[in-house]
Formats: structure tokens, C-alpha cells, sequence
């Protein structure tokens, strides 16, 4: 055919389509290696991922395009004139000019989807004081007296401290008939989010709300000995305390652990929905078939901070209630934590195919579209 001055279509056509295969099953393994050997491995905008779907298509219109050029060209004239009128006609050229836009557009598109990376693990010396938080999750929790319930709401709180910790080292226990550590005290920020995402009524099996036995469980989680300002938030609605939440804050104040408590709800409350498929399918009721309604207990939560020489805030929908509580952790005693370690969430990694895509885009641009006349001339033979 290039001796026809004309592109060799079936060339052209299966090179093109083998290196589309050859792509896509590349970019699935590729996709799946990264998904098991590399966890940290994330998009930014996996959503631009689906712009991947229009490349198919394009392969195929350039297919189509280049056989309706040939037709063009058998009809534009006869064979002997078109190697004069039309020297250094090369299908290497034209195809290698496609290939090399095709994945150039392919490798933005991946950049644009912003492939990330964990971050650098750093060891540094970091100043702060020990808190742990204990948190509700009793049925009671599920309460959409603030919305979208007093659970989610006490996790935004928790997600609101977290950010605002600067150096301090982080715990977490959950409650609810009885208490259990979530996190232990540590710095690694990353890993409190982690876990605070998995907090919920299904974490503790035993209802109620024991109150006392969080904050001992909480008191356990400190080195005591230790010079570090200590402080244990409470989040929780406070209701149906079961054990003697006031004596387990006047140890904690006795050991210099200061205790805050944040509650969650409304004095006026709410039933306590039960779900189905995420639906409300009913609400829950006690022995005798009423509706339960679960009311915020103020009053207590005020008497257990300030046996705890501590605060008392009432939750928002917003999460912006630990604001006043983190201003008053600050001002408590800080210690410098030798050996602790800092997290960057994730880092760009979009450079690398943004760079190579450009570089074939531009590539495919410089491209000729003919090779030189003077490398391929070829007399005429009358």
C-alpha cells in the first residue's frame, strides 16, 4: 500500500487496537498491585478516572478516519500521480503521531485523577499533654435530637479536637454498660481518625451508660508518674448513669487528671429511633410498650466537671462545642515527648504521569506528518 502513496489501514488498525489491550489490561493489574501492595495508595478525584472510558471510542474514529482518508486518496488520483503529488506519505508516522497523543491524554487524565501516597513518617519531638476521650454508645446515642444524631455528632466533636491538636497525645474509650479502650494515648493523629471512624452503638455489646467505669478505664490509660497536664473528656448524653460517676471524677481529680464533659442532646430529647435498609422502621419502647424518650442530663454532667475541676459544654450540631475546651487544654501543663512521630496524610504523586503525558502530547505534535521527499522520491516510470 505505501507504494500507492496510501496508508496501510490493516497495519495502522491492529497495531493500534493490540496497544489498546495491551494498555487497559496493563492499567487493571497496575491498578490492583497498587490496591494490594501499596494500601496508602488513594486518587484524590477518582471521579476523573471515568474519563478513561472515552478513549475506546476515540481509537476507533481515528480508525475510521484514517480509512476514509485512504478512500479520499484512491480517489484523489491515480497511482503514479499521487507518488508525485503526495511524496513521504508513512504510516509509521502517522501511527506512531496517534499512539503518542492517545497516552499522552491517558497519562493527564490519570494525573488530573490525582494518584496520592501516604506521606514521610518523621521522628520528632513533639510538646503536649496526655487526653483521652471516652465516648457514649449507648442505644441512647442514636437520638436525633440533634441531627443527624447525637452519634454522629459526637464523632464531628472528637474529628474537630483531633485537627486541633497540636502535639498533644491522643486516647480513645468507648461505653456504654461498660467501657473499653479504643485507642491507646499516642500522636499518630492519622490513626485516632482511623479508629474514631469505626466508633458506634455496635461497640459496646452491654447498654447502659456507665459513666464511672469510662473515666477509671480513661485514669488507667496514664502514666500517673509522669509531670504531663493530663484531662479526660467525657462526651455523652448523661442519662442513666449506672455506677458512681462522681467518685470515679474525684479520683481523677485526686491523681491531677482534670475531667471535661460535653453533652450530647437536648433537655427537652427525643425517642430513639430503630432503622431498617437506613430507614426508621419504628422507635424503640420499654417493657410496658411506651416509646422510650431519652433526655440529656445537664445537671450531671455538671456535677461529675466539676468534681473533676473541669468544664461543662453542651454539644452542637456543628461539632464547634470542643473549641472552649481546647482553649483551656492549652493552658495546662505540657511536656515534651521524646521519640513520637509525625504523619503528612498523603503526598501528590500527579507529576510524574502529568510530566511523561505532556511530553508525549508535545512529541506527538512534533511529529512530521510525511517523511522527506528527499528519502523517499522514486522515479516515475512513464
Amino acid at each position: 500500500m505505501s507504494g500507492e502513496r496510501r496508508y496501510q489501514w490493516g497495519l495502522i488498525a491492529w497495531t493500534t487496537l493490540l496497544l489498546e489491550a495491551v494498555t487497559w489490561a496493563a492499567m487493571l493489574v497496575g491498578w490492583w498491585l497498587l490496591d494490594r501492595e501499596v494500601p496508602s495508595f488513594r486518587f484524590e478525584r477518582p471521579w476523573a478516572l471515568w474519563a478513561m472510558l472515552a478513549m475506546p471510542p476515540v481509537v476507533l474514529i481515528h480508525l475510521f478516519d484514517v480509512a476514509r482518508r485512504n478512500r479520499a486518496l484512491a480517489r484523489f488520483a491515480a497511482v503514479a500521480t499521487r507518488a508525485r503529488m503526495i511524496p513521504g506519505l508513512s504510516t509509521s508516522l502517522a501511527l506512531g503521531r496517534f499512539i503518542a497523543w492517545r497516552h499522552g491524554l491517558g497519562l493527564v487524565i490519570i494525573a488530573l485523577a490525582g494518584p496520592q501516597t501516604s506521606g514521610r513518617v518523621e521522628e520528632v519531638k513533639a510538646e503536649g499533654i496526655d487526653l483521652v476521650v471516652a465516648i457514649d454508645v449507648s442505644n441512647s446515642m442514636a437520638c436525633e435530637d440533634l441531627r443527624p444524631s447525637r452519634m454522629e455528632v459526637a464523632r464531628r466533636t472528637v474529628d474537630r479536637l483531633v485537627d486541633r491538636m497540636q502535639g498533644d497525645r491522643l486516647g480513645m474509650v468507648v461505653f456504654a454498660g461498660e467501657a473499653y479502650v479504643q485507642l491507646p494515648i499516642t500522636t499518630d493523629r492519622s490513626a485516632a481518625k482511623l479508629f474514631l471512624n469505626n466508633v458506634g452503638m455496635h461497640s459496646v455489646s452491654t447498654q447502659g451508660t456507665a459513666i464511672g467505669a469510662a473515666i477509671d478505664m480513661a485514669l488507667r490509660s496514664f502514666d500517673i508518674e509522669s509531670a504531663t497536664g493530663k484531662a479526660i473528656i467525657v462526651i455523652t448524653d448523661g442519662e442513666n448513669h449506672e455506677d458512681d460517676a462522681l467518685g470515679a471524677a474525684r479520683r481523677a481529680a485526686s491523681e491531677g487528671v482534670v475531667i471535661h464533659t460535653v453533652g450530647m442532646g437536648t433537655p427537652q430529647g427525643g425517642p430513639i429511633p430503630l432503622r431498617r435498609n437506613d430507614k426508621v422502621s419504628g422507635f424503640r419502647k420499654d417493657r410496658q410498650g411506651n416509646t422510650v424518650v431519652t433526655r440529656l442530663d445537664e445537671e450531671m454532667l455538671r456535677r461529675i466537671a466539676g468534681e473533676g475541676n473541669g468544664t461543662y459544654v453542651r454539644a452542637n450540631e456543628a461539632g464547634t462545642a470542643i473549641t472552649q475546651l481546647v482553649e483551656e487544654i492549652k493552658g495546662m501543663d505540657r511536656s515534651t515527648f521524646e521519640g513520637t512521630y509525625r504523619f503528612t496524610a498523603h503526598e501528590d504523586r500527579f507529576q510524574w504521569p502529568l510530566g511523561l503525558g505532556l511530553l508525549l502530547i508535545l512529541l506527538s505534535l512534533a511529529l512530521p506528518e510525511r517523511l522527506s521527499p528527499v528519502d523517499t522520491f522514486e522515479p516515475i516510470v512513464s
